[in-house]
Parts: structure tokens; sequence; C-alpha cells
């Protein structure tokens, strides 16, 4: 049987290309982080490189402080000079990737006995260093890091920099940066912060302090490091998005990935299409939010495994770097567009048409028109005609349909546990105050 995608509207002939749909969009870039080990891979880079798909890499750990200044004042920039190289080769921006950050650090700095004095010099070197040699390279670079715990209180996280200078060793960072690049975007880059909750709230006091105390800050960045059907809502996504675009800074989803329990299951894989549309149309559906960065574009090289035990399959391509439900279900949100009005999310309702897995080659297989007139739709507009159903061929071996959804009702907010790795299989709570687990974060 073929494998159909339902979609109210005729695709471009380049549908299956995650950047082109974007710009179209309205979105500066759609992009990948990526690592050094993974550019061995001929096939990997060979997907990477194609800027249909991704036009912007982040520097997965080969900018963070331990792989650039392993021994005090000795710098090393091959890591990240190797990606900044590629990204250069293919017209890629780059979101360098980061300054200030409680982890991988070198012993030296972790382990070191600090003053305020000694410790403001050693941070504000270590970003004037990086920033100049990397100068006219990055679009953006995340200066400070998930300043805050994952406490009930989401208190600052107490980390060298915050023992030695408190928190203001986050406002002398950006003021460090802006002196090392004048030009470069600046952002703070948290996870969690896009809930409903106090982590959320207390983000945006401490970005909203800096704003009006005159720090150079231009941007923030919510990671999406999610769980299949435990992910915010879109309109919870999309209020505290606003939130930060009301203060005049542009906003990012900068490490999306929505994780599963493994084996995945065909349902598993049909929640995640779903939700991986709610992330993107959340963005799409605020203004100033400019790009979306997924952490690594394949299962093969994803940081799951590694961190959450039996927990993996988050990416948008399978180990084999082959499409999956969920690269159709981005597809169908950067068609529909940036929308006017309130914030929508999206549900890609898939079942499974055949058990045998389509190649990604097979992408180009005709268009099957159910009944449609032709039809001309501007890229990102809000208003159009709805024709009638378009049948397209995936590459994932489903049948899926795009519906704009009503609201946040139908999903659903990761509940508060106490281990700091949550279930992939416990019942998703209704949208509440509750705070959402933590998740670990980018070590590769």
């Amino acid at each position: 049987m073929r494998s159909t995608l339902v979609l109210p509207f005729l695709l471009p002939a380049a549908y299956a290309q995650l950047n082109t749909l974007a710009v179209a969009a309205g979105l500066k870039y759609f992009g990948s982080a990526t690592d050094n080990s993974e550019l061995t891979d001929a096939a990997y880079l060979a997907l990477l490189s194609n800027t249909s798909d991704f036009a912007q890499i982040t520097p997965g750990n080969g900018q963070k402080w331990d792989s650039t200044e392993k021994s005090q004042g000795v710098f090393t920039f091959t890591n990240g000079d190797e990606i900044t190289a590629l990204a250069t080769k293919n017209s890629q921006l780059v979101r360098c990737h980061t300054l200030v950050w409680y982890s991988q650090l070198p012993s030296w700095v972790s382990g070191g006995t600090w003053t305020n004095e000694t410790l403001q010099a050693v941070m504000k070197n270590h970003i004037t260093e990086e920033m100049t040699h990397y100068k006219g390279q990055c679009y953006a670079w995340d200066v400070v890091n998930e300043a805050f715990d994952d406490s009930s209180a989401a208190a600052f996280r107490n980390s060298v920099f915050y023992q030695a200078m408190g928190e203001d060793y986050i406002r002398i960072a950006f003021e460090t940066a802006r002196a090392a690049d004048p030009d470069v975007k600046l952002y703070y880059n948290d996870y969690n912060i896009e809930y409903t909750g106090t982590k959320a709230a207390n983000a945006l006091a401490m970005v909203t302090k800096l704003v009006n105390g005159g720090t150079p800050i231009d941007g923030v960045g919510v990671q999406g490091h999610y769980i299949v059907g435990k992910m915010p809502s879109g309109s919870d996504i999309t209020k505290n998005l606003e939130a930060y675009t009301a203060l005049g800074l542009e906003v990012a989803i900068t490490e999306l990935d929505i994780r599963m329990t493994v084996p995945s299951t065909e349902a598993d894989l049909a929640q995640q299409s779903t939700d991986y549309a709610t992330a993107v149309t959340a963005c799409l559906d605020v203004a100033n939010c400019i790009g979306i960065t997924i952490w690594d574009f394949t299962d093969k090289y994803s940081w799951i495994p590694s961190v959450f035990s039996g927990q993996g399959a988050a990416c948008l391509f399978d180990e084999n770097l082959v499409k999956k439900p969920a690269y159709d279900g981005v597809v169908a949100a950067l068609s529909a567009g940036r929308k006017s009005g309130s914030a929508s999310s999206v549900v890609i309702a898939t079942t499974v048409a055949s058990t045998q897995a389509a190649s990604s080659t097979s992408a180009a297989a005709s268009v099957a028109l159910v009944s449609s007139p032709a039809i001309a739709v501007s890229a990102g507009s809000s208003s159009a005609v709805v024709p009638s159903t378009i049948a397209v061929p995936t590459t994932s071996g489903f049948t899926t349909s795009y519906i704009p959804a009503q609201t946040s009702s139908q999903a659903a907010v990761e509940p508060s546990v106490s281990s700091k790795i949550p279930s992939a299989t416990s019942a998703s709570a209704p949208i509440a105050t509750a705070e959402p687990v933590a998740d670990e974060d980018d070590c590769e």
C-alpha cells in the first residue's frame, strides 16, 4: 500500500527541505547541532551540509570551556574551527555555544579557589579570547547557559561563578561579550523556561532586570529538550517566548529534541511527529522567533541514550539516516507558515499505512491529487482558502494528516517527580502550574 502524507495545502516542489520551508515561513534559519567526531561520517556530513535542510549549525561541544582552555591561559580552538570552517564552506550560519556554563569546565576552573576579583578576571579573559578568535564567524553566542537550578524554587545555580560573584556574573559576562564583539547577537540560553512555573518566571525576571539595566542582551534561547507526549503546550511555549519579545529581544528554539522509551512504537513515533509540529508552530506564532535548531538530526549521534537510560529515538532521522514521521511533522508545520492572532498548536494525526519503511530517496515519488484545484498561497500567509485534500507520499511509511489544533488543552506538561531522570512511560498530567522535570543538558 502506498504511504501518503495528507495535507490541506499543496507543498512546494522541494517540500522535504526544512530550511527552505522555514525561510518561506519567515524564519531566519532551520539548523542542527553537530560534533567533530560525526564529521568523519561521509553520509552524515552530506546531509548536514544540505543547506536546503540545515542552513545553520551549532558546535555541540567544540567551543565549550573544557575544549578551548584546558589549561589556564592556553587556548585551543581546533574543534570549533573545524565546524565553523564547514559552515563557511557551506554558507551556513553558526550559533556559537557556549561561553559561561556551570558544566564541562576544566578542573582548574571548577576546582579552583576564587575570589570575586580573580574569577572575574579569568571569566573576562576567556570570553574575550574566544569571542575575538571567532569574531565575524558567529551569528549569535550563547553567553550564559543555564543559570537556574532544578529545585522547586528555581534559584540561581550554585556554580563556581555564582559562588564567587553572585548573580552579577551574568551581567559582567554579557558586558564583556559585547566589548569583545559589537556585532554578534548575545543570548541567554536555558531549558524548561517555556513551561508554566517558577523557573520560567525567574528566568524572565532575570532577563527583564538585565534589559532594564542596560545590559547588552539580544536574545533568549529555549532549548526544547522534551519527552514524547509530555512537552508543554504550544500556547505555553508561545506565551513564554512572547514575554521576551515584548522586551525587544529575539528568541529561538536552540536545542530541540523529543525523546521516548526505546525501542519505539508506532504510536510513539506518531506522537513525536505531533510534538515536533507543536514546537515548530509555537515558534512560528511568535513574530520575533527567528529560528529553530535541533540537537543533532539523527538518532545515530543523539546525546540522549548516554544520559537517560532506556531513552532515545529523539531526532528527525533514525540511526540509519532515514527520515522519521517527525520529519514529516516539521514539514507540515513549516508549510502552514506563520499565523496571525492567538497562538495555536498543531496536531499531526498519524496512522500506520505501511509496515515497510520508505527510504529517503523515495521522497520524490509522484504526488497523488485526491481532489484539489490549483492553489497559490504566499509563503507565511495567515489567510487562505483551504483546498480539497492533497495527498503527498511521505518518507516515513506513515499516513499523516495535518490539522490545526484548537488550543493548548490537548497538550500535557511533564509532572514533577523527585527523580532527575523522568519516566517516558508515566501518564501525562494536564496543564497546570506544576514545575516540569529537569532535563539534563547537551553533554553529547
